[in-house]
């Protein structure tokens, strides 16, 4: 998949802000920093159109990017730790679980999990959650740059023999490097067009 033009859409932070063309989406869940908005910058080759943030919590609302007119990427709010106390927090679960089951244009999730730490209780909730529902999955492994090879081997391993991985497909990414983009990417088109051809 080639990106030939990328623009952020819309913030939305109820169901009336969401888009009503009928694009397919593929949405990015993942606790708080994480590297979603990183991601996103890496798989369309442009610095500043997510915006990132040392600070957790700073994305609050579905943020909405458009690829090729074709397809729309949906940042979710990182679960964990949301800036704005516990009313926000709800509010925000409230909006996103509600979107992952009821949104009829979503098609897949991309869950990022940091490669460095491995899935924490809230990712292994998300992934039991994703095995329960219908909609492709891809776990991304991010910040792989910060391990060795033979740490990212090893955290492979132990995973493997927890069982986390069991029938899962995933990747590692490296939004410095690269690494894991252009499967990403062509994940993300493959799954789209696949269930947005049921449309006709």
């Amino acid at each position: 998949m080639k990106i030939r033009s990328a623009d952020f859409v819309v913030g939305a932070v109820n169901r009336g802000d969401l888009p009503t063309d009928g694009l397919p989406e593929v949405a990015l869940a993942g606790r708080s920093n994480v590297g979603k908005s990183s991601l996103i910058n890496r798989l369309v080759q442009r610095r500043g159109l997510a915006r990132t943030s040392s600070t957790p919590g700073k994305t609050q609302q579905l943020n909405y990017y458009r690829l090729n007119d074709a397809l729309y990427l949906v940042d979710l709010p990182g679960y964990g730790f949301v800036k704005g106390g516990l009313a926000l927090r709800l509010s925000l679960g409230r909006l996103v679980q509600g979107y992952l089951e009821r949104r009829a244009e979503l098609r897949a999730v991309l869950q990022l999990i940091d490669a460095r730490h491995g899935p924490t209780e809230l990712d292994l909730a998300m992934i039991e959650w994703l095995k329960a529902h219908p909609k492709p999955s891809l776990l991304v492994f991010t910040k792989v740059d910060k391990l060795s090879r033979q740490q990212w081997l090893r955290r492979q391993a132990e995973l493997a023999a927890a069982g986390t991985l069991a029938g899962l497909s995933y990747l590692s990414f490296s939004a410095v490097t690269g690494e894991g983009r252009d499967e990403a990417l062509e994940w993300i088109y493959r799954e789209s067009r696949a269930r947005g051809s049921d449309k006709g």
